[in-house]
């Protein structure tokens, strides 16, 4: 009588365990495609110590206003090259905020850009997946700098002054 339910649990368990290997697999493999730097060209470093010349501030024009943008490298439901005006700063996330993400990666409430001055800071809000500042991991704010990618699961965008 229990060798039949054994059987059948024996067999249950080995399709969970191919299930969980072809997830892993395919998980490997989307990242590979994607690449070392996310399917472009690598990260723009200004040098070992990660500072960049004053020259790449966002710098205030005669009525001491800059409209950075957001620029759409590839976001899911959204066309390249679409950009967002970031004035003030903006909220990201698949929520009710300033840019919305239809990316099943994104969380409610995602990331943050807020103005300090003349920069303009990017921080991560407590995501699960976390944010990427060019490829890096943020762990705190960072302030944003011309051509800077920001990833945020499969969403990438620019930053452009």
């Amino acid at each position: 009588m229990l060798e039949p339910v054994s059987v059948g649990l024996k067999f249950a368990f080995l399709a969970v365990l191919y299930l969980f290997l072809l997830w892993v697999s395919r998980s490997a493999l989307k990242d590979l495609r994607r690449g070392a730097f996310g399917g472009a060209r690598p990260p723009v470093a200004a040098d070992a110590t990660g500072m960049h010349p004053a020259s790449s501030l966002n710098v205030l024009d005669g009525d001491g206003e800059v409209t950075p943008r957001l620029v759409v490298e590839s976001v899911p439901g959204l066309s390249r090259g679409m950009a967002y005006d970031v004035g003030e700063g903006a909220t990201l996330g698949r929520g009710d905020v300033e840019i919305q993400l239809e990316d099943p990666f994104a969380s409610s409430r995602h990331a943050q850009l807020t103005r300090q001055g003349a920069i303009l800071v990017i921080e991560d809000l407590g995501s699960t997946n976390g944010t990427y500042l060019n490829d890096e991991l943020l762990r705190g704010p960072r302030p944003l700098h011309a051509g800077d990618r920001v990833r945020i699961g499969d969403s990438t965008f620019t930053y452009s002054d």
